[in-house]
């Protein structure tokens, strides 16, 4: 490659990518320039053999990569051409961890990506939709990470996956996460190694919550009485707030509070969160502001009560969710709580057996937020039911522009949607659809 500039990660990715054999002389190489960032934040670009996905490649930016490589590889390539939108990034991990995709792009092509995500999605769908502009997630906000523990050798590695791989990062700093996660590092690392299994990763869910850290780890070994005492001390001396293993709760040095806008829930371990407060506060206004007047609304996928709790504040509230264990801490957070309507719960798998339109003709308001498969066997109910007010949340942009287009086929109009972004510099991304219908 005469003349070209190594890409910083150039390297890496050839040792991920060992079938697809390393650039050897000029005319085996291939000049071409990135056209637009695809689906997950890779640079994509054509060649006679198909496109190409470029890791950490931005628009305008010319690379010089293996002419064999195949359509659709990540090849090793070489930057010849760097766009005046790239920025250095903000993380020394950055390229090895596989946690943010998009560290290397400037504010304005970050925030435009973000939301073309979803305006592709819904015109994809067929969906003509006013997608407002995306919700900002500043650095040092995310409140609740996974981090991956794994033996090699003698030693215990504490971090995250690499991209595309199992391979685990070791991490010693993360500007997407609170300062108080961060600082924990030391003390998690610790612990980790009393916990790990010989043969498989440990996972450890850290929540930053009212009263300290919440720590749940899974996939632990078997643990002695020894190795149970000294992860018991270690958390107390580090000042966390509890401690649970495989669901068992080790030590409660304080009740794990989360604050819902003023009604104080403790989640069980390894309970569903929004990863950013700022972020869970916008949903929650946009979703309160459009359901403001109701009288009876349902919050299908409920989890611990983020939605609902708040809406018991206006309006009686019937809360349906999978997770018995989420159910009883939302009921517990509404019974200790003052100033609150009637909120009753029940229990339901709603992927296997969504809720008739019949059941639902006695609410005015409907919220749901389901995982990132989406809502769809629920979402044809709904269409049929005829309530007036629904407010819809996902985490994907493909499932949310399908239950979308069901409920405008269903008779519904879209108000708008609005991006909102709370896994930084990554290509996840979350959104708000507001919809009506006359009854």
């Amino acid at each position: 490659m005469a003349g070209a500039r190594p890409h910083p990660f150039a390297d890496r990715r050839r040792r991920r990518q060992p079938r697809i054999p390393a650039p050897r002389t000029k005319d085996d190489d291939l000049r071409v320039t990135i056209e637009s960032l695809g689906a997950k934040g890779d640079g994509t670009a054509r060649t006679p053999a198909g496109p190409v996905f470029l890791p950490f490649t931005l628009p305008g930016e010319v690379a010089e990569i293996d002419a064999a490589a195949e359509g659709g590889a990540h090849p090793a390539y070489a930057l010849v051409e760097e766009a005046p939108d790239r920025r250095a990034p903000a993380c020394p991990h950055f390229g090895q961890c596989g946690g943010c995709d998009l560290q290397h792009a400037n504010e304005e092509l970050y925030r435009a990506f973000k939301r073309e995500l979803v305006v592709s999605a819904l015109e994809r769908a067929g969906v003509g939709a006013e997608v407002a502009p995306l919700v900002a997630c500043p650095p040092r906000s995310r409140r609740r990470v996974t981090l991956t523990a794994v033996r090699a050798g003698n030693r215990v590695l504490l971090g995250y996956n690499a991209a595309r791989s199992n391979r685990v990062v070791a991490i010693e700093t993360c500007p997407i996460a609170l300062p108080a996660i961060e600082a924990a590092l030391p003390f998690l690392q610790k612990l980790a190694g009393i916990l790990i299994d010989r043969k498989r990763p440990l996972k450890l869910l850290v929540t930053a919550t009212t009263a300290g850290l919440d720590v749940s780890a899974t996939d632990a070994s078997r643990l002695s009485d020894k190795a149970r005492q000294q992860a018991i001390g270690l958390t107390l001396e580090a000042g966390i707030a509890r401690l649970a293993v495989d669901g068992e709760i080790l030590v409660k040095a304080r009740p794990p509070l989360v604050d819902f806008a003023g009604v104080a829930v403790e989640p069980p371990p390894g309970a569903f969160l929004q990863a950013v407060e700022s972020a869970e506060t916008a949903m929650a206004e946009l979703v309160l502001s459009h359901l403001s007047g109701a009288k009876r609304v349902v919050d299908y996928f409920s989890g611990c009560g983020t939605f609902s709790l708040r809406l018991a504040r206006h309006a009686a509230v019937h809360a349906v969710e999978s997770e018995a264990a989420a159910l009883e801490a939302q009921d517990a957070a509404h019974r200790r709580s003052t100033g609150l309507k009637p909120l009753s719960s029940e229990r339901r798998d709603l992927a296997r057996r969504p809720v008739p339109a019949k059941e639902m003709k006695r609410f005015d308001g409907i919220v749901f937020d389901p995982p990132r498969a989406g809502a769809e066997g629920l979402s044809r109910e709904i269409a049929g039911s005829g309530v007036p007010r629904v407010a819809a949340v996902s985490c994907n942009p493909v499932t949310l522009a399908r239950d979308i287009r069901i409920l405008v086929d269903g008779g519904y109009r879209l108000l708008g949607v609005t991006p909102i972004d709370q896994f930084l510099w990554s290509h996840h991304v979350e959104a708000v659809a507001l919809l009506t219908r006359d009854r």
